[in-house]
């Protein structure tokens, strides 16, 4: 951890791994070119002196690629992050005819191909239907934690706002050329995949290794890489994983839902050490909690932690922002999360803009053209990479 704030407690490190949706240049349809968009840039001239400040990968299916990021420490460090990531997947794209927008499932009716590596082959011949046509785009969030029980401590304590984070960064209404109602249909696409979802308590690490276990020893996934929980333990960092959101299409939009889960991990373990239990409310609940963010995002009302009971959305965020206003204020960080917050409250989180955008033709073109506006920087003669910070160890 870095050194600590003006209140004497550490800033935590938080990274961001963000899906891409890879789309023709010129049609805007889903582009199966992921794999060549991630050798594209592997291989372009000067590639081999880049830093790890950044890394572009597969996902599941060849319409998709990935940017990891690497730690940062201040909100505004992360914004920057998730910008140049964003122009990196672009310019790896552009190399083989594409494009690479933040949108969480793709307005199109095509169904994705998966890539051709082995882990995934073996995905797809498991879970037949549900890997061949699952195509999401999420948005994973990493924060450093001292160690796994402290971790766990945190995933016992931040379940309960999940649901809240969800409605924040709703993006994906379309499945497969429809309005599927949803305003995250992606969330409803992921809870189809058995190990998805919200968790019980744990109570320590002990017992999240044993579930894990559990799990595992089913012989249904196929790796710890497949507890696709909405928070958990990452399997190759010391952090812990946020993996509940959609990819929000405007790059402010994501910066501040990890600020806000990095303080919400920081809350967590404060409320850990003076002693203060978890929400004793079932993970059967929290699914309910869950689907209703899904459902209806910040246009419709959010079930409140305080009381189990539906509330306006803009209550329920008004009580996240209170929780969290003592961490959010150390890293001066208030007044710019709150601001956006009320935008996204206001004038609707990415569903909103998607269906706004394809009213006038109702054409799946304009939605997509509309998220490459918005949240993905205009090409420049500059490489991304030539624009990067320092070299760090990757969070996440």
């Amino acid at each position: 951890m870095e050194g600590p704030t003006e209140a004497g407690w550490p800033v935590r490190t938080f990274g961001v791994e963000e899906e891409l949706l890879l789309v023709d240049a010129r049609t805007h349809r889903p582009l199966a070119a992921g794999p060549e968009a991630v050798r594209a840039e592997r291989t372009r001239p000067g590639a081999g002196t880049r830093t790890a400040t950044r890394e572009l990968t597969v996902e599941l299916q060849r319409e998709q690629i990935e940017f990891v990021g690497p730690p940062c420490t201040t909100l505004t460090e992360q914004l920057a992050t998730i910008r140049r990531g964003r122009a990196l997947a672009d310019a790896a794209a552009r190399a083989v005819g594409g494009r690479a927008v933040a949108l969480a499932t793709s307005p199109f009716a095509e169904p994705p191909s998966l890539v051709p590596e082995p882990r995934y082959r073996r995905i797809g011949e498991r879970f037949g239907l549900l890997a061949v046509r699952h195509l999401t785009c999420g948005f994973h969030v990493h924060v450093e934690v001292a160690d796994r029980e402290e971790g766990v401590a945190v995933l016992d304590r931040v379940r309960v706002w999940l649901p809240v984070l969800l409605a924040l960064s709703t993006s994906s209404p379309f499945w497969y050329g429809v309005d599927s109602g949803f305003a995250s249909y992606r969330y409803q696409a992921m809870s189809r995949w058995p190990t998805a979802g919200p968790c019980d308590v744990f109570g320590s690490a002990a017992a999240y290794d044993a579930q894990a276990r559990a799990l595992l020893r089913s012989g249904v996934p196929l790796d710890e890489d497949m507890l696709y929980f909405d928070a958990r333990l990452s399997a190759h960092f010391p952090t812990v994983e946020v993996r509940v959101a959609d990819i929000c299409i405007d790059p402010a939009h994501a910066a501040v839902l990890a600020a806000l889960v990095r303080a919400l991990v920081e809350t967590a373990v404060r409320q850990w050490r003076g002693g203060q239990p978890p929400h004793p409310v079932s993970a059967a609940e929290l699914r309910t909690w869950t689907w209703r963010a899904s459902r209806w995002g910040t246009e419709g009302a959010l079930v409140s932690p305080a009381g189990g009971s539906p509330a306006p959305a803009a209550v329920v965020a008004a009580e996240l922002l209170a929780l969290l206003r003592p961490v959010l204020d150390e890293h001066d960080e208030t007044e710019h999360v709150e601001t956006v917050v009320a935008a996204i409250l206001a004038e609707g989180s990415g569903a909103r803009h998607q269906r706004r955008a394809y009213a006038s033709r109702r054409d799946p073109v304009d939605v997509v053209e509309a998220a490459l506006r918005v949240g993905t920087p205009p090409a420049t003669g500059q490489h991304p990479s030539a624009t990067e910070p320092g070299t760090q160890e990757h969070a996440g």
